[in-house]
Order: C-alpha cells, then structure tokens, then sequence
C-alpha cells in the first residue's frame, strides 16, 4: 500500500502575525491629553476602505470630529481622531467608551450593519441589547430630475398602490432627487415580493418620476427593488442612517447632479436667480467658490500633484458642520481612490481638510479631466446635504397614508421638500422635512402657523436652519412679482396625469 504524505501546517500560523506585532486592531482613547475633546487613536492592518468604516462607526452615533490624522500607507493603518458628543462635550460615558473600542475592533462587512444599528442606542444613553432581527422590508430607490411637489406625488403615489411607507429619505440637489424608501404590503405588513406588484409599482413610480417638463437630456428615472439587500435593523429615523446615506450619496453621483442642468425647471430657475441653488459655469480655475447657506463662508477645492511621492493631494475648505468627514470620505471611496494620508483640522467654523489620493491600482491622477470630475464630485458632496430654507419636524400616530397627507398639505401651501426622512418609532412616525418656498422667496412663518392649525393633532416643530440677512432684492418685491408668486404657487398644486 502506498503511503500517502501531506504537508503540516500548524494551527497557529494563521496567529503568527498577531504574536509578532499585536492585535490585528488596536483602539486607544484617551480623555486626559486634551481638555475639550476625545482623542481616539486607532492602529490595524490596513484594507481598503477601513477608514470610512472607522468613520462611519463614530459618525453613526453622532461625534464630531474637529481634528483628524490618517496615514494609511503601506500594510498598516494608523488614525487619530479628536472628537466630541453631540453637546460637544468630551465623551464620559464608559458604554460609549466601551462601544467604541468593541465597534472598531470589529469593523467587517457583516458585521458593520450591526454595529450601525446598535450605534445611536449608545448615543442616546439607552440601555445595550443585541438588536432584535430586523423585519425585512422591500427597499426602492428611485432617482429622477426633481420639481416642487415630487416628493408628495411619490408618497401619494405609494399610498394608492396599497403600500406602507416603514421609512424614507430623500435628497434633492441641482435639480436631481435621489431617494430610498423601504416598504411593506399595506394589509400584512409584510415584504413585497411578488414579481407582477413589483413590476406595476416600479412603472407606476417611474411615471410619476418621468413627469417632469423640461427634463434635461440625459436625465433618467430608476426605481430600483433590492429588498435582499436591504435587510437592516430600522428601529428610528438614525438607526443604520450612515448607510443609507452612503447609498443616497451614490445615488446621487450616478445622476451626475455634480454638473448643473442643461434645462431647469421653471421653479428651479427662480430659485437659481435668486442664488437658493448651488451649481453654475465653471471658469478658467481648478477652484470654485460657493456660497454657503449664505453665511459668507465659501467651498473650495484644490488638487496638485506630488511627483516625487506619486500622490494627488486634494485640499477641501468649507463650512464646518457634522458628518463632513463622512461626505468627503465616502465620496473617494466610491471614487476608487485611496486615501493613503490625510488630515482635518477645523477653527472658528471653518473646515480644512487635505487627502494624499490614489488609484486602487496605484498610480496618481494623470489628467485634467479627472481632477475636474473629483472637484465637482467633492463639491456636491458638501453642498448636497446643506439645506435652504426652514426644517419641520411632525409627529404623529402612524397609519396609511401619513405621508401622502403631509406632503399634500405642504404642497399645497407652495412649500417645496430639498431633503426628507422618515421614519416610524414603534406607533408613532417621526418625520423631518427641509422646506423652502417654491417661488425663491423665504419661507412665510405666518404660513408655518396656518398649517400647524390644519395639520392638527399633528406635532408640528420648526427650527430655521439658514436665516440669511435681508436685501433690498428681497424686501422691495414689486406687486407683479408676489402677484407671480402666487400663482406659481397655485399651480404646483397640480399633478401631472399621464
């Protein structure tokens, strides 16, 4: 009988590297250094895309990070973060700090969802529990040239088709919306997996998406069904809302809204005339300036070229606000580019933030056209989730049809949504809409009082998000243009029927 030899490998092989230089991820956070902030220091083997899964996981439960450093070059990633909690205050409390180092050291793909969903809990001081298995919902994504009044069509349009809107959110920019919503039967609450309904609610939704007059060339409706992919713990309107928003933020850069229409709308040319708009021509320079929220500080972003090393170096200046990190991080990693060091560094409500950038495949950006895309993706980035006008917030007791009658409500009322989410919590649905006025103008608070009258048993809250100082274009407007106004406002109320 031949003897049949085969090679050893011992077990602890696999181990060797983690005995010769540590755990595969360190996390270290440190309250004594600084006395304002959190430092949290972060040491791993490097892959592609952990930095946005680190940032991701302190994102979700609501830190701010005023400084960072990155390097990531090479095998192993090295990250510092100085953050602070939503009151921006240090982090004292020890199930945040524990979370932290747990959520981190455990940052792999089936494992990120649960740690998003479990991340506002810590955030919010609730008592830890593993999340219950999610009810799986049907997930539709839909993308289109946007007009005031879509967003209500949408919901209105649901509501007809027998469906329960569980949760929504919806981003409007340079004339695109992009939206996720997640859906159940309306009689069993149950998933929609039925190829005929399905087939009926997309060309039903695609429809109501195609509607627009004036659509400029190019521009394309998608409703897109991926209720296996979608399988994710949806307790609240933040609970895993990074990873919607990562999607929101792909969704949008699939309509290119980092290029400005061809052909508005009528009311998005108004509001363009009267600067409610980003977007516009761009000059000679790599480097575009935007007013934003009309506070007097502007975007910028700069790309050079670092020979000796082979990196791109992009330097982004804006606003700082929350999750701005998370935007720009996310948007090169769809990109397909690496971040092999970068920092951020923020001041008297300014943001400055440098990236050493690279292809996947190594090499550095070659041509003008891709620095162009890059600047024009990173400002949209920044810009898609900075909202004018007012943001109200309702609560009520849910039922069918919720939202088709809010929105109905604030259309009819000449309110256009830039940004929507919904949500429901246990048997209330929460919602939060940014509002502007369709006609360019600021949004009449009078008329916010009137609706909450309507709108009555319904909780309604207003937080002014971007006052900006009168002008004399504004305050003077002559009878013909409110006249204009009015009856802009009368016609949106609407729907085109195809």
């Amino acid at each position: 009988m031949k003897k049949v030899c085969w090679p050893y490998f011992d077990p602890e092989f696999d181990k060797l590297p983690e005995r010769l230089y540590g755990p595969p991820c360190r996390v270290c956070i440190d309250n004594e250094s600084l006395d304002d902030c959190t430092v949290v220091k972060v040491d791993s083997v490097n892959k592609q895309g952990l930095l946005l899964e680190v940032v991701q996981i302190l994102t979700d439960m609501n830190l701010t990070i005023c400084k960072s450093y990155i390097s990531s070059d090479a095998g192993w990633f090295m990250d510092v973060f100085h953050v602070k909690d939503e009151h921006g205050n240090k982090l004292t409390d020890e199930n945040v700090i524990n979370y932290i180092h747990h959520a981190i050291g455990t940052t792999k793909p089936d494992s990120l969802n649960k740690i998003s969903a479990t991340a506002k809990a810590y955030a919010d001081h609730e008592s830890f529990s593993e999340p219950e298995t999610p009810t799986e919902h049907t997930a539709i994504e839909m993308t289109g040239t946007d007009r005031p009044g879509l967003f209500s069509e949408i919901s209105a349009a649901l509501a007809d088709l027998h469906c329960n809107i569980i949760e929504a959110h919806a981003w409007s920019h340079n004339a695109r919306l992009a939206c996720v919503a997640y859906i159940s039967d309306q009689s069993t609450d149950t998933p929609i997996d039925d190829p005929g309904r399905l087939a009926s609610i997309e060309d039903h939704l695609t429809t109501v998406l195609g509607a627009t007059n004036g659509r400029s060339p190019g521009q394309t409706s998608r409703v897109s069904n991926q209720w296996t992919n979608y399988n994710e713990v949806h307790r609240s309107m933040t609970t895993s809302m990074t990873n919607v928003e990562r999607r929101l933020h792909q969704l949008m850069l699939s309509v290119r809204d980092f290029d400005a229409p061809l052909l508005l709308p009528k009311a998005y040319a108004n509001a363009t005339a009267l600067g409610l708009e980003s977007g516009g021509e761009d000059h000679d320079h790599r480097e575009r300036d935007h007013q934003d929220q009309g506070i007097g500080i502007k975007t910028t972003v700069r790309i050079e070229r670092w020979e000796e090393k082979g990196y791109s170096i992009v330097n982004v200046e804006s606003r700082d606000r929350r999750r701005l990190m998370f935007d720009t991080v996310c948007t090169l990693t769809d990109m397909h580019y690496l971040i092999c060091h970068a920092s951020l560094n923020s001041n008297q409500g300014v943001a400055y933030q440098e990236y050493f950038i690279r292809h996947v495949d190594g090499k550095a950006l070659n041509t003008e056209s891709e620095k162009e895309r890059i600047i024009k993706c990173l400002e949209a980035a920044i810009e898609r989730r900075v909202c004018e006008g007012i943001r109200l917030e309702l609560c009520a007791d849910n039922r069918v049809g919720l939202l088709s009658d809010i929105t109905r409500v604030l259309r009819e009322n000449g309110l256009a949504v830039v940004r929507a989410d919904v949500a429901t919590q246990g048997e209330k649905a929460v919602n939060a809409f940014y509002v502007r006025d369709i006609s360019g103008n600021e949004v009449d608070m009078e008329l916010v009082e009137s609706m909450k009258k309507e709108m009555s048993p319904i909780v309604l809250q207003v937080t002014n998000e971007s006052p900006r100082p009168s002008s004399p274009e504004r305050s003077l407007f002559s009878l013909g243009y409110k006249l204009r106004s009015q009856i802009e406002r009368l016609s949106h109320n609407f729907v085109t029927i195809k």
